[in-house]
């Protein structure tokens, strides 16, 4: 009986041993692949970064010949600075909605 009860314990331990071992390749692995996609989106976001300079370069030449250059530079960014502060507004709203799901409801919390 002593045998058996040794010999599942060495089972039970080896057991262990391997799923640590497993459980440590498996998050390696999803660190070097989380990492690795992480790199290709700033890559991703780099080269949209460069599209979005392109068409914003492109728009002020196209509207050079109707509103002159001065006037295509300033109804590009003005709208670009109204699409900015459109979308910086639903952003605080949004942080608004988190901040207050968080606040103190006046001490009604319970405590566990």
């Amino acid at each position: 009986m002593f045998d058996d009860a040794y010999a599942l314990y060495e089972d039970g331990r080896t057991y262990v041993e391997a799923e640590v071992a497993f459980q440590k390749s498996r998050a390696s692995y999803a660190s070097r692949e989380g990492i690795s996609g992480i790199i290709f989106a700033l890559g991703a976001l780099a080269f949209l970064h460069l599209a979005l300079i392109g068409l914003v370069v492109g728009l002020i030449i196209a509207l050079g010949p109707i509103l002159g250059a001065f006037g295509a530079t300033a109804a590009v960014v003005g709208a670009l600075l109204l699409m900015m502060a459109v979308v910086g507004l639903v952003a605080r709203s949004r942080f608004k909605h988190v901040s207050n799901a968080f606040k103190d409801s006046g001490g009604e919390r319970t405590s566990s």
